[in-house]
């Protein structure tokens, strides 16, 4: 898990979401997904997203099953809304990481509706995991 305090991201906003990609032991290993561009992935994100939200990645998450796994935590505005960290899984290919920038363009957990594709990449994880990455208790 990443540490709590220094796993923030500098430079992030109070009106942006955050993105967190799991690049622990399964997530962005080619050897148990192969044919993703693992190394691509982040860089590819941060330019869909072209400075709306932070990108960082996070050692592992604890849902390998899922691999590779984001996670999108919504803006102060997003959360004050009702938002919550959606975690998305199965992440492995270039429509899915363009369809989550798009919906973080547009505001993200709790302002904008995702695209009714990422139904198919959400996921659900345990309290424990959600704390372990941020303790807000998402």
């Amino acid at each position: 898990m990443i540490n709590k305090r220094a796993g923030r991201t500098a430079g992030a906003t109070a009106s942006q979401c955050r993105v967190t990609v799991c690049r622990g032991c399964c997530c962005g290993d080619g050897a148990k997904i192969p044919g993703v561009d693992h190394a691509g992935q982040i860089p590819r994100l941060r330019a869909a997203l072209d400075g709306a939200a932070p990108v960082r990645a996070s050692d592992c998450l604890d849902v390998c099953d899922q691999a590779n796994v984001v996670v999108v935590q919504p803006s102060a505005a997003g959360r004050a809304a009702g938002g919550r960290p959606v975690w998305l899984g199965l992440v492995n290919d270039d429509e899915a990481l363009a369809d989550i920038a798009a919906w973080i363009r547009a505001g993200g957990p709790g302002i904008a509706e995702p695209p009714g594709v990422l139904d198919l990449y959400a996921i659900t994880v345990s309290r424990r995991v959600r704390e372990g990455l941020d303790g807000q208790g998402a």
